[in-house]
């Protein structure tokens, strides 16, 4: 998006980030109406694990890049979502780490820092939704996974999210990991035949003749098989694993019953994490994650499943919108 301050427009002016775990995201809009006027990008922005120096060159950069220079004076109120911070606890290390971060930004800049609201990015995603919701339910479904109860736009309860060694159920990480279990199962002898184990086994660069194929994939191709893949995933982060995720997608569209299990199961295990929260019928749930998009995998399982609670998703793609929105609020006085 360029910019656009143009002559016609002299109102106040309010800045919403986005900041998550891999990018920074910052949107220039009107304090009036949340007309966007401009937006920039940076490096993470994730207040628990990026230094308190390097974020705050991380949300300068992209305030810079959205608001012009000439502009900044007019910048009346600023709203952050944070990954690492929350809304709930203003004591919260990352919480204080955020607001000390956007503080120092805006002043670098030498934007006005008197109305600054800090929230986390599954908040600021919440209040993306149409009219900004004030109360409901969150859910992310993307290389990890949580599902959050929102009250006075505040996180009061938590479900998962507790990384990938320790949950995340249902998430990217989740199913790619479980293609690499099935292909390793495939190869030993454990598990049912799937497609599974050549795609896992192609992305990881096993030698074409070790790959399953159409006759009898030999005992000793099995096992350089094995002695291939398992050095391969352990020489990398195990959040890798989440990019063998598309793989069971693509393996559940051509009807590989092995795929449409674990994405079963996926959306199974998203459904009680939604339900551990009790949901009341009819309560708002806004979910946001790569999962759960217009083209996610686990949208239509997922959503039939919730069905039985009498719950419908409402997808937003990103928090940007909802920390508009929460600036605005800012501007007008409302900083809970």
């Amino acid at each position: 998006m360029s910019n656009d301050l143009n002559q016609e427009f002299v109102g106040d002016l309010v800045v919403g980030l986005d900041a998550g775990g891999t990018r920074t995201r910052a949107v220039l809009a009107a304090a009036e109406d949340g007309r966007p006027l401009g937006e920039g990008a940076a490096g993470p922005g994730n207040a628990l694990t990026v230094p308190v120096p390097r974020l705050t060159d991380h949300l300068a950069e992209a305030i810079g890049q959205a608001v012009p220079e000439q502009a900044r004076a007019r910048v009346a109120a600023a709203s952050g979502g944070f990954a690492g911070a929350t809304a709930a606890s203003a004591e919260e290390p990352g919480h204080v780490n955020a607001r000390t971060a956007l503080t120092a930004a805006l002043r670098r800049l030498g934007i006005p820092a008197d109305r600054i609201r800090v929230c986390s990015d599954i908040e600021a995603a919440f209040a993306s939704a149409p009219g900004t919701p004030a109360d409901g339910l969150a859910l992310v479904a993307g290389t990890g996974a949580v599902a959050l109860r929102i009250t006075d736009r505040r996180t009061t309860t938590s479900v998962d999210g507790d990384g990938w060694l320790l949950g995340d159920d249902g998430s990217g990480f989740w199913i790619g990991r479980s293609a690499v279990r099935a292909a390793l199962r495939m190869a030993d002898g454990r598990g049912p035949t799937t497609a599974l184990a050549k795609s896992v086994g192609q992305a990881l660069g096993v030698p074409d003749e070790e790959l399953p194929g159409d006759g009898d994939w030999s005992r000793a191709h099995r096992e350089a098989y094995r002695m291939h893949v398992l050095p391969a995933v352990m020489a990398e982060l195990p959040i890798r694993l989440a990019r063998f995720a598309p793989l069971v997608v693509e393996a559940a569209g051509e009807k590989d019953a092995v795929a449409d299990g674990i994405l079963d199961e996926a959306a199974d295990q998203l459904a009680d994490t939604v339900r551990a929260l009790q949901p009341g019928p009819g309560e708002r749930i806004v979910a946001t994650g790569g999962l759960l998009g217009p083209e996610g995998p686990l949208t239509a399982p997922l959503t039939a499943r919730l069905r039985t609670l009498g719950l419908t998703l409402d997808w937003v793609p990103d928090g940007c919108r909802g920390a508009v929105a929460l600036a605005r609020l800012a501007y007008d006085g409302d900083t809970r």
